[in-house]
């Protein structure tokens, strides 16, 4: 058998079943093979069998002609699989930077607006900083103010609820601003990211004038789901519905395939004002879960942060030995904000011993906001003010919709 690269047309063996593919490369001691279903498999090296070379094939490409009379978009890459194309000699997934390759990617596009496009990033999503957050909302900030009637930002989907919360506190915006992502990628024959890139896209043009998130609502491919940028989380590891909105229903849905966008009474609808860009953030904020037993000492690692956000138990409690510690960050001036683990209602530290004790060593209640977003939120409090009353009348006003006066069930 000769020395096989990538693209070789291979017959494998796999769970007893003798079979044909595309070989890609070895990892870990496995031949990796794609499979014509386009799903990859790991085989043994020797059960493997040369076919034929591989022979480049040309992607699907057909000349992009945007139509003026449609409105203008703004596609900004951070990174992941939302705009990706397969290689069919190789079978790697490679992103498109284009507009012309996003169109390419996903024809439907063309149909809905015409797009400018950029790529900010090209990472995976966890190595999204407090940099890119700043470079991002600065773009999304400059497209509106050259005119376009909506902004699409495709991100990785594990911290994409982080950036949309970031992006929801730096940046007011009278038009959608809609991060969208794929849980799976081209190659694979249950990717999402044709039908989520359209629906972006259909939201992008709506009445919406906030940040959220569009993803699939369901596992069927029937309706997208508009969440606000400041209430989502991602729930699932691979799920194409991974993600859900907390303390809240989702803004609205974009039907699919008909495209068509029904918004709720809670969305913000989109307005003729200026956007406005508060770009400042503290670094220095750290987030912290309390589980039972944490040893106190452990706070000390957060000594000389401005900030602190706890995702505590139930109401918002850490055991009573974290209390001095706490007390020990609050008289250093670090801001303390409690959270909840429970992602559903409000934390009230009013109720036990342990909560009063919690709010007189100078922690500020959370109200019901996703620890996440209250990390975000105080990292952008803190670089607007340093006055410690401002900052606790700050994360105790809903600012982006981050929570309500009232919670769907009482507290």
């Amino acid at each position: 058998m000769p020395h096989l690269t990538s693209g070789t047309r291979v017959a494998c063996s796999f769970a007893g079943i003798t079979t044909e593919g595309t070989y890609i490369t070895d990892r870990d001691g496995m031949a990796v093979v794609k499979l014509d279903s386009g799903y990859n498999i790991g085989v043994a090296p020797e059960s493997l069998s040369f076919l034929a070379k591989g022979e480049a094939q040309p992607a699907f490409h057909t000349e992009v002609v945007q139509n003026p009379s449609l409105p203008e978009l703004s596609i900004i890459s951070t990174g992941g699989t939302i705009a990706s194309r397969v290689d069919y000699r190789t079978g790697a997934v490679t992103s498109q930077f284009t507009a012309e390759d996003i169109l390419n990617a996903i024809p439907g596009l063309g149909d809905i607006a015409r797009f400018r496009a950029e790529v900010l990033a090209t990472i995976l999503s966890e190595n999204m900083n407090v940099s890119i957050w700043k470079d991002l909302a600065r773009a999304v900030y400059r497209d509106i103010r050259e005119g376009v009637e909506g902004v699409i930002v495709t991100h990785g989907t594990d911290t994409m609820a982080y950036s949309a919360a970031a992006v929801s506190f730096m940046l007011e915006t009278p038009v959608p601003v809609v991060f969208v992502g794929s849980q799976r990628s081209a190659d694979r024959p249950s990717s999402d990211n044709v039908m989520n890139g359209l629906c972006s896209a259909a939201a992008a043009t709506s009445d919406l004038g906030e940040v959220a998130v569009v993803m699939h609502a369901s596992t069927n491919d029937d309706a997208c789901a508009i969440h606000r940028g400041t209430r989502v989380r991602k729930m699932h590891t691979s799920r194409r519905d991974a993600f859900r909105s907390f303390g809240m229903s989702p803004l609205g849905t974009v039907q699919y395939p008909s495209l068509d966008v029904t918004l709720s009474a809670d969305a913000v609808r989109r307005r003729d004002d200026e956007p406005v860009l508060h770009d400042t953030l503290e670094e220095k904020v750290g987030l912290l879960t309390f589980y039972p037993g944490m040893d106190p000492a452990l706070l000390s690692a957060f000594e000389g942060c401005r900030g602190l956000v706890v995702s505590g138990t139930g109401l918002g409690h850490t055991s009573a030995d974290m209390i001095a510690g706490i007390r020990e960050l609050t008289d250093a001036g670090t801001t303390v904000v409690m959270t909840s683990q429970c992602l559903n209602g409000r934390v009230c530290d009013r109720v036990y011993d342990t909560g009063r004790d919690l709010l007189a060593a100078g922690v500020i209640e959370g109200e019901e906001m996703l620890p996440e977003v209250a990390y975000v939120k105080l990292m952008w409090v803190l670089g607007q003010t340093n006055d410690a009353e401002e900052i606790r009348r700050l994360m105790a006003t809903p600012l982006r919709g981050e929570f309500g006066r009232c919670s769907v069930h009482g507290l």
